[in-house]
């Protein structure tokens, strides 16, 4: 993966998480399919439309799913399935190893990181610490800390804050559409990591 970045400097970066810094989205899909076939969804959870809704949060997706289909399945529910799925499955994940090649290296120069995540802690936390990667964030912004998932700026603009920059000076690295829309509603140049296969893209 050769990933180009802007050619000038940033005071802030900001990472999401599964796709970007972790190889997952292939581990997400499965624990996603798991969850739904153990709750009696009433039907098929397309691998097309789960890259499609790289970033936002279980509970909204469940909800459109609801819409959509005139179910009753509870968010909740279906997102504890799917955590407990995946955290048994951890020891599959891998580094996306561009990626983290680039956070050591701001790391070693002092830069200001964060992750800003569409995923839970109790996800993100167990599987940074399993790719070896999260030593380097003392600061992860997640759904549980804002008004709004991507694609709404809420997660960036709020990791700016914490790192205590311009959301201007900011630079994302994403691999979902809805990510990239928020870095661009925050006001933030991004960089597209991808994660789907080419039949998805």
């Amino acid at each position: 993966m050769n990933l180009i970045l802007p050619d000038r400097p940033f005071a802030g970066y900001i990472f999401d998480c599964d796709g970007t810094l972790v190889d997952s989205m292939p581990l997400h899909y499965r624990a996603w399919s798991a969850s739904f076939r153990h709750h009696g969804a009433p039907f098929e959870w397309d691998e097309a439309r789960f890259y499609a809704s790289a970033g936002v949060p279980d509970r909204e997706i469940v909800a459109e799913l609801n819409a959509e289909y005139g179910c009753q399945l509870d968010g909740d529910e279906i997102h504890e399935t799917k955590a407990e799925w995946f955290v048994r499955h951890l020891h599959e994940l891998t580094p996306v190893d561009a990626v983290a090649a680039i956070v050591r290296e701001f790391h070693a120069r002092g830069e200001k990181i964060a992750v800003a995540t569409g995923s839970d802690i109790s996800i993100v936390d167990p599987e940074l610490h399993h790719v070896g990667l999260r030593q380097y964030f003392e600061i992860i912004v997640t759904p549980a800390d804002v008004l709004r998932g991507k694609p709404a700026p809420d997660m960036f603009l709020l990791a700016a804050e914490k790192m205590g920059v311009d959301p201007a000076d900011c630079l994302v690295f994403e691999d979902g559409k809805a990510g990239i829309q928020a870095a661009d509603a925050a006001g933030m140049a991004s960089v597209f990591v991808p994660s789907a296969p080419t039949a998805f893209c």
